[in-house]
């Protein structure tokens, strides 16, 4: 007979907090949907086979926390901005983006795993959540743009744990020059100014080549322009690591900033880069770069222009620099975290507790016509537990050799960044994650 695997692993808190059960407003909303529409950010859309977007993301499509005073991504966007005072500054853009302003326009293949409803939020087949800021780069560059940074909410189907979140946020950068007589000399007067700024400074840079065979000049592109502004590029970005990891603390004349450039691949601009910085004893990877694809500017109908384009995320440099231990806690609306930070100010978090994970398990047989993602499951716990979960991981998978039927069992961690959290609340968001999961995929609890 069929029973549910709800072991507990580790004791959680025996307090009782029926009355602040923050699960009970959205446990109404897991149904199955039934509307022909979806409303997100005051706009109506028809359903179809593709809409996977989830009550819980579009909770928090509105919040755009870089935007929010005195919260870390919001200082952080700022420090980047001043880096560029004279760039464009855009941060408030709506999420909602066709396929085509999102893949096509910047040259993403057809067959390119992002575009699976299994990594991206689809609201329909026509419209969807951008994974990424580049999908404004044609949209800004048909504004007549030349110079701008834009910091914006990007959403992606993931993983659940410390570093992962299904949302986060991005700043994408552009600068685009004119190609004639006099703009090369144009960019190599730029690339004079921005060595000069970095000369006397305490920073130790490992460059790669700026073209290569592995990593070329597109074939449109005459080579000693695009070496010239691939120099820009760098030259800039190294500037701006400066001004973001050059103030910490722990730096000095003999523990210098240290910045590592690494050849790499994207749909979008070629040559193209990956940047790390050796920061706290490893190296982080912080953002991606390159010269922008001449389809990207032909397709924004800008004739005559080569330029760069970079990106990086928020989260990934805040929870260092903050130290913050657990992407979570940016959504957080606990005092004990908010009031921690000002505007325009980094300074090291505090941890206010670290209340006691509680562990659940759940063990099912999948349907054999019906295959589970995994990225589905998470959606599923996320929907179901919302913050509460801290990680999920999956500790089994097994394929019976007489049936041929998948067996698979995934542990779940609740552990609340606020409060202590009862056996009775998480055994009720157990039991509901575990009935979510036979009412959507059809599976067999063991």
């Amino acid at each position: 007979m069929s029973h549910l695997a709800l072991a507990t692993r580790q004791a959680c808190s025996s307090s009782r907090l029926a009355s602040r059960l923050p699960w009970r407003s959205c446990l109404s909303r897991l149904v199955p949907p039934t509307e022909s529409h979806i409303e997100i950010l005051g706009q109506r859309f028809p359903r179809d086979d593709y809409t996977n977007i989830t009550p819980a993301i579009i909770a928090k499509t509105p919040l755009q926390l870089h935007t929010k005073p005195a919260h870390p991504l919001s200082t952080l966007r700022e420090l980047i901005e001043s880096a560029y005072p004279d760039f464009s500054h855009v941060s408030t853009i709506s999420p909602l983006v066709s396929p085509f302003k999102n893949f096509d326009e910047l040259s993403f293949p057809a067959d390119h795993p992002g575009r699976a409803v299994t990594d991206s939020y689809y609201v329909n087949r026509n419209m969807m959540l951008r994974t990424h800021t580049s999908a404004h780069e044609v949209e800004m560059f048909r504004k007549g743009e030349t110079k701008w940074l834009l910091t914006a909410d990007v959403y992606r189907r993931d993983e659940i744990d410390s570093s992962h979140y299904p949302i986060f946020h991005q700043v994408e950068g552009a600068r685009i020059f004119s190609t004639d007589a006099s703009a090369l000399k144009e960019v190599e007067e730029d690339n004079e100014h921005l060595s000069s700024q970095l000369a006397s400074a305490n920073i130790i840079i490992e460059d790669v080549p700026h073209i290569s065979p592995t990593n070329p000049v597109q074939p449109k592109h005459d080579p000693v322009f695009a070496e010239a502004i691939t120099k820009n590029l760098k030259l800039s970005l190294n500037n701006l690591l400066l001004k973001v990891f050059g103030a910490a603390p722990g730096l000095s004349k003999d523990q210098p900033l240290r910045v590592r450039w690494i050849e790499a691949y994207f749909p979008f601009t070629s040559p193209s880069f990956e940047v790390e910085v050796f920061f706290q004893g490893k190296w982080l990877e912080i953002l991606g770069c390159g010269v922008i694809r001449q389809a990207t500017l032909d397709t924004a109908g800008v004739q005559n222009k080569m330029g760069w384009a970079f990106g990086l995320g928020l989260e990934r440099i805040a929870m260092v620099l903050f130290s913050i231990p657990d992407i979570r806690l940016f959504w957080s609306e606990d005092p004990r975290f908010l009031s921690q930070f000002q505007q325009g100010k980094i300074n090291v978090f505090q941890p206010y507790s670290k209340y006691p994970s509680c562990f659940k398990d759940v063990s099912f047989w999948l349907p054999q016509e019906k295959p589970l993602h995994e990225n589905d499951f998470c959606d599923l716990v996320r929907d179901t537990a919302g913050d509460l979960v801290e990680d999920v991981k999956k500790i089994d998978h097994f394929v019976h050799p007489k049936t041929g039927r998948t067996s698979l069992c995934y542990r779940i961690n609740y552990r609340s960044m606020d409060r202590s959290l009862s056996n009775e609340e998480i055994n009720h968001v157990q039991s509901q994650v575990v009935r979510h999961l036979q009412d959507r995929f059809s599976v067999e609890i063991r």
